[in-house]
This record gives structure tokens, C-alpha cells and sequence, in this order.
């Protein structure tokens, strides 16, 4: 600047008008996205074969059971339930626009490749599967990275890395936890100085293959079949994990001694070393390569249904809010061979057969008829004769002949609140200072509203702090004030008629349009509200309204 001093002056006036141009532009940005989006993942004739024998299976259900079905939720009503379960938010008003626009039969299942595309389903997907592998918390710094795990497990889900292969790595890979961050799975569990194999054995075995052996680390299980020796033979494979200055490592010797797992009996105080064993077919697992790569290659070997079927499990889960066969980590062992499949075989089935493929497992999930149903049901359908409404219910629940009515997480809460102060996508085509609010707000909202960690799945009641935090927490007020780039002021301004005003805001907030009793009562109030400033003073109200109504924290 120093050739031009006279124009050094106006700098700061240039800056200035030239943010405001930017957020009066901001502000006559059109609704509607692109013309044509990026896709991935298998085509919806790629997919039809397997999603027909699952929504088979469960019309075999429901006609043997007498009981029907609820009726097809609405086309936007699946939208909703797809963007909380991929990308942990409602749609925006900008996508909703472009979806109506979207004339296809098929467009739902566009619209999961697409939303399969988009960088915000790695990113959330990898936090909620992040929760079973490695937990919520932080853990010791300096040998465990959180944020270098999950951004690692974002870029394979990212890339479409197969799943067998992610589990490999997190199991069996080597060095540094920044420079290979899959090695965090097993440094989580680094403990007073050394590696906690037992914690190592029951975490592995619950997170990849959906069951619970942890009480067999101290006696045989109670109520199934695994062995004390089982447990200790799994844990022996971790057994030679050391965590050195180069990072983790198999040693297989220390100072010319073998390295081996020792157990202390509690009874006699003596030691015994346990070498590494699997609870079933031990030709599954390869006679070379270190004891951590073995026991990945028997976790994942293409005949462990086992492995298949928790994650079929578990993803079913993510995009209902409720596990299949529940507790999510507590499965019984697949049915054998000769017995008819049931849903966790077809889907697990189908996953092995594409190369383990989580998106199209999400994507068959997604096109199938119970993920597509009616949270509603007409109690006088589903009661026969002599059965109580109550039972009918229950049994119609159980048989998923109705979408579960499941409270939103709270990362899900905060993400549709910020969401709903902008009509436009948040994290995709949003202003700067709107990304950097929701990253540093996040945490805190989350931790205030109630985090379950990894026992996210389980049910959970709402409590008054959540209510109160809704109605009276700065984030949720400030989300709905009429500024310059917030939806409320957008709306006021832009909608031609108080009916559009009111259209509007529940889209951006339900995902739905007002029923004609809604709309008569709202075009009442911002009818008496006055002038502009006093319509957009009742848009604030009526958006907060909204935010706070029962049905704004629940998936339907």
C-alpha cells in the first residue's frame, strides 16, 4: 500500500461495504440448490432384489401375525428421518425446495445417494460409530487422539472403504496415533501405564461382533455359553501390544524374554501364561502375521456371520434410533445355516456379497418398507377380536409394522436448532461465522442437554433441564432472532402473504406444512401483529414455538 497512500485511508470503508454487499446478496440468495447434485453409492436397480426379500420377510411377518401395517409416511416426512439418521439435522428449507422439485418415483432414493455424497454424512457417521469403538471421552492425550480416530474414520467412510478392512486396521495396524490413527482403538484402552487386554477383548468383541462376554473375564457367563478360558484366550491376542516411543507395537520379546499374557488365579495367587485362542472355528484364522492381525482376519472372515450381522445390526439401529434385536451389543449367535434367514442374514448377506459395502447397507436399510412407514396407526386396523389396543400396539411395535417413535440425541437437537435459523444448508453453502458458531457451541449444548456416550441406543426419558434448556438457553434464542441472515428475518421478508410466512416456518422447523386449523390460528396472530417490525417480532415467536413443540425433539 505503500504506492497508493491516499487509498490506504478508504481501506477500512472498502472492507466494510464489502461485507455488507456480501450480506445483502446473502440475503436474495435463491432457495432452490443446484440443478443436479452428486450421487453415490449402488443405483436403486442395483438394490431392488435385496430390499424386495427384506420387505418380504417382514409382510411373511405381519400377514402371520394378523397384524397390518401403518400407512406410507409422507415422501418429506422420510426426508426428515434420513438427514437426522446421516447427517445428525432436519433438511433445510433450501433442500425441501429442491426435493418438491424433484419430480421422480424414485426420488427417495436419490435423495439417500445424495445425501451419501454430501461431506456431512462421513463426518456425523463416523462420530456415532466412533462411540462404539473407542467410547466419547478423550482419554490420556498423549498416546489416545479422539479427533484423529474419528477424522480417520471419516475418510474411509468418505472413500467407501470396505468395513472388513476398517476393522483390520483398527485391531491390527501399528505406530503412531496421529500418523495412523486406527492404532486409537487399541491406545484407548491404555490404562496405568500399560495396555488393559481384558477391556481390549470385551470392547472387540461387543463392538465388532455384537456381544457381550465381559463378565466371563472373572467366571464363566451365567446365561450363555462363553467361558472364562474363551475370554482369556481372546485377550491373550493382545497380549504382545506395547505402547513404546515409535508408538504401538508387537513385541514378541523384552530383554531376550518372550512376551506373553499372564493371568493371576484369583483363588491361588499364582500365574499362568495364556496363549491366544478363538471360542470357534480356529481354522478361520491364518497360521502367519502377528496375533492382533490374526485375531482381525477370524473377526472378519467372510464365513463369521457374526460379524456381518452386528453391523447390520447396529446400522439398522443408527437410522431407527432402536436396534433390531436389542441391546445393540448383546446378539445371540446367528442361527445355524439350515434354519430360514432372517432379517440380520439378509442384510448381512447382501453386505458380505458388496464387498462390504456400508452405504449400500444404509441404502437397503433406507428403501426398505418398515423404515418407510407411518409413525401413526389406526388403532381400529391393528386390534382383532378380544386383544386389547394396548397389546396390539406392543406386538405392532415389536414386529416393526410401525416407524419407532424415538427422541432425538442431543447432538441431533442442536444440530436441527441451528439448522432452523438458516434457510439455507448449513455446512454446505453457510456463512463462515455460522459454521464456527456451531463448531464451538456444539460441545457445550451437548454436554448441558444430556450425552449418553457410547449408550446412545439405550431408551432414555426426556427431563426438564432438556425443556427448560430449549425454552430459556441462549443458543435456542438466538437461533430464532430476525437478523440479518436468520431464517425468521428471511421469512418475514420474503414470504408474499402471511399463509406463505407460516408455510414456511414449518418446513424449516417440522419438515412439514401446517394443517388448515395450524394455519388458521398463526394467520390470526401475525394478522394483529402490525407493522413489519411486529411481524417479524411474531416470526420469532412462532419459529420459537415451534423449536419448543414435543414434536420437534422426536423422530417420526
Amino acid at each position: 500500500m505503500a504506492r497508493f497512500p491516499k487509498l490506504s485511508r478508504f481501506l477500512p470503508i472498502l472492507v466494510v461495504l464489502g461485507i455488507v454487499s456480501l450480506v445483502v446478496a446473502s440475503i436474495h440468495l435463491p432457495v432452490s440448490g443446484p440443478a443436479k447434485s452428486r450421487e453415490v453409492g449402488a443405483t436403486p436397480d442395483a438394490l431392488r432384489a435385496t430390499v424386495e426379500r427384506v420387505n418380504a420377510h417382514f409382510a411373511s411377518r405381519w400377514s402371520a401375525e394378523q397384524l397390518p401395517p401403518a400407512d406410507r409416511a409422507s415422501d418429506l416426512q422420510v426426508l426428515r428421518r434420513l438427514s437426522l439418521a446421516l447427517h445428525g439435522t432436519i433438511p433445510s428449507l433450501e433442500e425441501i425446495r429442491e426435493f418438491e422439485a424433484d419430480r421422480r418415483e424414485d426420488r427417495l432414493e436419490h435423495w439417500t445417494r445424495r445425501l451419501l455424497a454430501d461431506p456431512r454424512f462421513p463426518d456425523y457417521f463416523a462420530e456415532r460409530l466412533a462411540r462404539s469403538y473407542v467410547g466419547k471421552e478423550d482419554g490420556q492425550f498423549i498416546i489416545f487422539r479422539r479427533d484423529r480416530f474419528v477424522e480417520w474414520l471419516s475418510g474411509h467412510l468418505k472413500q467407501s472403504t470396505p468395513y472388513d478392512r476398517m476393522v483390520r486396521d483398527m485391531i491390527a495396524d501399528t505406530g503412531l496415533m496421529t500418523g495412523k490413527p486406527a492404532v486409537n482403538f487399541i491406545t484407548a484402552a491404555f490404562a496405568n501405564d500399560e495396555i488393559d487386554e481384558n477391556k481390549l477383548a470385551g470392547k472387540t468383541v461387543r463392538a465388532f461382533l455384537g456381544q457381550r462376554i465381559d463378565c466371563a473375564q472373572c467366571h464363566d457367563h451365567p446365561f450363555d455359553h462363553w467361558k472364562q478360558h474363551e475370554f482369556e484366550g481372546l485377550a491373550a491376542f493382545y497380549g504382545q501390544a506395547r505402547q513404546t516411543i515409535v508408538g504401538l507395537e508387537d513385541k514378541t520379546q523384552v530383554d531376550g524374554k518372550p512376551v506373553e499374557y499372564v493371568v493371576e488365579d484369583r483363588k491361588t495367587q499364582e500365574q499362568r501364561v495364556v496363549q491366544p485362542a478363538v471360542p470357534v472355528h480356529p481354522e478361520w484364522m491364518p497360521s502367519s502375521g502377528s496375533r492382533r492381525q490374526q485375531l482381525a482376519a477370524w473377526i472378519t472372515h467372510p464365513e463369521n456371520r457374526q460379524f456381518e450381522r452386528a453391523i447390520a445390526n447396529r446400522t439398522w439401529a443408527l437410522l431407527f434410533g432402536r436396534a433390531y434385536l436389542e441391546p445393540v451389543d448383546d446378539l445371540r449367535d446367528a442361527p445355524p445355516l439350515s434354519a430360514p434367514p432372517d432379517l440380520l442374514d439378509i442384510l448381512g448377506r447382501d453386505f458380505r456379497e458388496h464387498g462390504c459395502d456400508l452405504r449400500r447397507l444404509i441404502q437397503v436399510i433406507a428403501a426398505s418398507t418398515p423404515f418407510r412407514l407411518s409413525s401413526e396407526w389406526d388403532e381400529s386396523r391393528l386390534v382383532p377380536v378380544g386383544e386389547s389396543a394396548e397389546t396390539a400396539l406392543q406386538r405392532i411395535q415389536q414386529e416393526w409394522g410401525v416407524f419407532p417413535l424415538i427422541r432425538l440425541r442431543p447432538e441431533q437437537v442442536i444440530g436441527s436448532l441451528l439448522q432452523s435459523s438458516s434457510i439455507q444448508t448449513i455446512d454446505q453453502n453457510s456463512h463462515f461465522f455460522v459454521r464456527a458458531k456451531k463448531f464451538f457451541q456444539q460441545g457445550d449444548f451437548v454436554q448441558e442437554y444430556g450425552d449418553l456416550g457410547e449408550n446412545e441406543l439405550q431408551d432414555r426419558g426426556g427431563t426438564i433441564p432438556q425443556r427448560l434448556l430449549l425454552m430459556n438457553g441462549n443458543l435456542a434464542a438466538e437461533a430464532m432472532e430476525a437478523k440479518v441472515l436468520s431464517a425468521s428475518k428471511r421469512i418475514a421478508m420474503r414470504a408474499s402473504t402471511n399463509e406463505k410466512v407460516i408455510e414456511a416456518a414449518y418446513l424449516v422447523c417440522l419438515t412439514r406444512r401446517p394443517t388448515p386449523a395450524e394455519s388458521a390460528w398463526f394467520v390470526q396472530e401475525l394478522d394483529d401483529s402490525g407493522d413489519q417490525f411486529g411481524k417479524q417480532r411474531a416470526v420469532e415467536d412462532l419459529l420459537w414455538s415451534l423449536m419448543n413443540s414435543i414434536e420437534y425433539s422426536w423422530n417420526h
